[in-house]
């Protein structure tokens, strides 16, 4: 028999899954914790901090990653707490500065309430995310796709820069890669960079209640958990 446990988050009482994480247990009872490495199925690896939460036991706190944290009895988490809010916002300015070419790091950018970027603009293709790399490992078993190098230098590759025979070819780790959504007016050149913001109409009714899923069509196509 399946065991449940029961925690708080943003004061919401639920109750789920024994093992499930605090971020799927988020986005089941509606509440929007932004994010862009965690696909439901794929193991977590907290690779781009945006789900970000803090966790209160024995009368501290600390913040951490709610996709790589299960649920314990007796949890309390914020995940809207003024310390999150401002953190999640620098993450989410330090993505699109990296790739401004996205229209999913774009759309997250807004949600997380960025209205300008102070970082020079990188015009990347892959922030690392690795989506690609754990579906194509973990859904199609064929490990055609992985990390190569360390720190700046590190990159998703294909083996000695060759398709395998192995690679079935699904194209699944384009459908998953948050580079392959271009923002609405197009794609920027480099050197044109810019925050698009154009999204910014749609979270008009979220203001009075921000840790809320409004159902919204931010990084539509890209595949939100909660969509």
């Amino acid at each position: 028999m399946e065991q449940y446990v029961s925690l708080t988050i943003d004061g919401a009482k639920i109750r789920v899954p024994k093992g499930t994480a605090v971020l799927d247990a988020a986005l089941d009872y509606g509440i929007c914790i932004p994010h862009l490495c965690h696909v439901r199925g794929l193991t977590p690896i907290g690779a781009c901090r945006l789900c970000i939460v803090e966790v209160f036991k024995n009368g501290q706190s600390k913040v951490t990653a709610s996709c790589t944290l299960e649920v314990e009895e007796g949890m309390r988490i914020l995940a809207h707490s003024e310390k999150i809010l401002k953190a999640r916002k620098n993450i989410a300015e330090m993505l699109v500065a990296e790739a401004p070419n996205s229209r999913a790091i774009q759309d997250i950018a807004v949600r997380c309430g960025v209205k300008s970027v102070r970082y020079p603009f990188r015009h990347e293709n892959c922030v690392l995310c690795g989506r690609c790399v754990r579906a194509c490992d973990e859904i199609w078993q064929s490990k055609s796709l992985g990390f190569v190098g360390r720190g700046l230098a590190r990159t998703v590759r294909l083996p000695f820069d060759v398709r395998p025979d192995y690679c079935k070819k699904c194209n699944y780790c384009i459908d998953l890669c948050p580079m392959t959504i271009t923002p609405c007016p197009g794609p920027m050149k480099k050197g044109n960079e810019a925050l698009c913001g154009l999204c910014e109409s749609q979270l008009s009714m979220s203001e009075n209640f921000p840790d809320s899923c409004v159902d919204c069509r931010l990084g539509e196509g890209f595949g939100c958990a909660r969509k």
